[in-house]
């Protein structure tokens, strides 16, 4: 099966911002519409997975994170199981696996 990447440190920033653009530059909320949200909907229409590489920014906040995928729940309407095709790589911190699907899920239960 083909796989749609996103290197967020090199694809977008490797100094993600906060939640929303009125906040600074690299949003969360930028993240997901621009980069996120059309890579999972090209992937859903050609039956891909989609990679997301965590490893070589400087750092994520929660905001930034939550923004990026809960919004994806709480904003564009996926529910969990579509976002299913995505697989995280974070070598450098793992926890930031486990926070995005906490936000997924926590999305989900809110929604």
């Amino acid at each position: 099966m083909d796989c749609l990447v996103i290197n967020i440190a090199e694809d977008f920033s490797r100094c993600p911002g906060a939640r929303y653009p009125s906040e600074g530059d690299f949003s969360g909320e930028e993240f997901r519409n621009n980069y996120l949200k059309p890579t999972i909907e090209e992937a859903l229409k050609k039956g891909q997975r989609v990679r997301i590489i965590l490893d070589g920014s400087a750092g994520y906040s929660t905001a930034f994170l939550e923004e990026a995928f809960g919004g994806l729940v709480r904003e564009d309407g996926f529910t969990p199981d579509q976002l299913e095709i995505i697989d995280y790589v974070s070598d450098e911190d793992t926890t930031y696996i486990d926070d995005i699907k906490t936000y997924i899920k926590d999305a989900s239960q809110h929604s």
